[in-house]
């Protein structure tokens, strides 16, 4: 896939004011600092669409990028560590959950892993929880270019292992570089193949 154009459509909160549910949609999340929007950019070929920060934790909101007129690329907040209070991270749990399991369009969710880390134990725990939920989702391993190849599999292969203790097949797993661009090509044509197939969901009007 050829990415042509990445626009900025929307930040916030409330499902219910998120864009129509009719392109295919996918959802990018990680642990804080885990490079997602390095990731993003890369994916896009866009340097500032989504904002990068030295801060883990800076994206609070759900962000909503449209693409090539026709899917939806969506970021998410970090879990994890994030310099702000209890309460508040309590509530992103709660609409990131909602969002999750509630938007009809949501295609896949992409779950970011650090390729340099052993298998952690707060990654394990939300894959499980996607399971648990029945959602589609794949891995990407970033940082890839941090370290060689060879660390970057035995830790893949690691997290798999792991994973396989509660799964009976663990989904597609990517190993990308944002900052040499390695990796990207295939997580597009990944998203091409589920567009290809993609319904718009029936909306039913309230009565």
């Amino acid at each position: 896939m050829l990415v042509k154009s990445a626009e900025f459509v929307c930040s916030n909160t409330q499902v219910d004011k998120l864009p129509a549910p009719n392109l295919p949609e996918y959802a990018f999340i990680g642990r804080s600092n885990v490079g997602k929007s390095s990731l993003i950019n890369a994916l896009t070929n866009r340097k500032g669409l989504a904002k990068t920060s030295q801060r883990p934790g800076k994206t609070q909101l759900i962000n909503h990028f449209i693409i090539n007129d026709n899917w939806y690329l969506v970021d998410l907040p970090g879990y994890g560590y994030a310099q702000t209070s209890k309460k508040n991270r309590e509530d992103w749990g709660k609409f990131i959950r909602y969002y999750l399991t509630r938007r009809e369009n949501l295609q896949c969710i992409f779950v970011l892993i650090d390729s340099r880390l052993e298998p952690q134990k707060i990654d394990l725990d939300f894959c499980c929880w996607l399971g648990e939920k029945g959602l589609p989702f794949m891995l990407i391993f970033t940082k890839g270019d941090k370290q060689s190849n060879v660390k970057s599999d035995q830790n893949m292969a690691k997290f798999k292992r792991a994973l396989l203790k509660w799964f009976e097949e663990v989904p597609r797993r990517f190993l990308t570089s944002s900052e040499e661009k390695v990796g990207l090509e295939p997580i597009l044509a990944a998203i091409d193949e589920i567009n290809a197939g993609f319904e718009p969901p029936i909306v039913t009007e309230e009565i």
